[in-house]
């Protein structure tokens, strides 16, 4: 019976691991190019001469973006799930939702006042918030660790965001709204966080029902959102103009659900904190890719803050494993 045991545990443990890795490439293939599409459409020129205009329409893009991962998320229960019930409350729901939406709102219209390496890397402080409310929420304990690893992550984005040439551009500060945006981004990460944990550990969610369920929600209220203030027809009129960009909201919406799926999946096996890490550390290559495709040039400082990022997060793999609660 022992021998038995001890046989099935590397296998479990080899199961585990392969998982993580198909959830992380996952994360990291389809954040890649997501990326990619966010800034092209964000931060494009669209029209000649002097009639080139921007992309101003972040609710409208993410209210897009919701219906198709909703959608997605439902074909997958109904090709994998059937009719397995699903017991968490629509009202957490609802709150993980609101949170959801508000980071992601946020963190889109930051791309219109910072550009992209500073808004991948302002969102590289998202294990930050998601372990604070954690253990004040949901009394959860880190070891030392993971403090420490925190610590060198803050101080690196704290580098990278720093702007000491402020004479020289007459419409950056060195911390200006879309830091704050970005900031506000970040503690709605928190809260999704702690909702989606709560989901985790009392009601055995599924990726496929949180994905849909958040995605819904989010739909609902992105929706009444857009109407009410207009949006959505300034949106169609600006497409009218420019059918070309139809393309890439398609591919940016369908990459989103692809990544959706992979990230749900990671929360429910590994938990948020990890989901978190696994997010953050996909971003270095996605600056790296923004800093060749578009020429956002990274000074030395910037680098140097990078580096501290990335040797923070590499440190937490390592020495910031998290003791396995117990169940009551």
């Amino acid at each position: 019976m022992a021998a038995g045991k001890g046989a099935g545990k590397p296998s479990l443990l080899q199961n585990e691991r392969v998982r993580f890795i198909v959830c992380f490439l996952g994360v990291f293939v389809c954040y890649f190019y997501y990326g990619i599409l966010q800034e092209t459409i964000t931060r494009g020129q669209y029209g000649e001469g002097e009639k080139k205009e921007k992309f101003v329409y972040a609710t409208t893009l993410v209210f897009i973006q919701c219906i198709i991962n909703a959608v997605f998320a439902k074909i997958l229960i109904q090709f994998f799930e059937g009719s397995r019930p699903d017991h968490t409350k629509s009202w957490l729901y609802g709150v993980c939702s609101l949170s959801y939406l508000g980071a992601m709102v946020s963190s889109n219209s930051a791309l219109q006042y910072v550009n992209y390496p500073t808004q991948v890397l302002g969102k590289s402080c998202k294990p930050i918030p998601v372990m604070i409310l954690g253990v004040f929420v949901l009394r959860k304990k880190y070891p030392l660790a993971k403090y420490l690893c925190v610590l060198l992550i803050v101080s690196g984005v704290a580098l990278f965001l720093y702007k000491p040439n402020k004479s020289v551009a007459s419409t950056e500060s060195a911390f200006g709204f879309g830091e704050i945006l970005l900031l506000l981004s970040l503690t709605m990460d928190g809260l999704t966080g702690v909702a989606q944990d709560h989901m985790r550990s009392l009601f055995q969610t599924s990726a496929n029902h949180m994905m849909l369920n958040i995605n819904m929600w989010s739909t609902l209220v992105l929706g009444l959102g857009v109407l009410w203030t207009g949006e959505v027809w300034d949106f169609l009129s600006f497409t009218d103009r420019h059918p070309s960009i139809f393309w890439n909201i398609l591919l940016f919406g369908i990459t989103s659900a692809l990544g959706q799926t992979f990230i749900f999946m990671t929360v429910v096996y590994f938990g948020p904190l990890t989901c978190s890490i696994v997010t953050t550390t996909r971003k270095f290559f996605t600056i790296l890719g923004s800093v060749l495709l578009f020429g956002n040039v990274l000074n030395t400082m910037q680098w140097v803050g990078t580096i501290l990022v990335f040797l923070g997060l590499g440190f937490d793999a390592k020495f910031g494993k998290t003791p396995k609660k117990t169940t009551h």
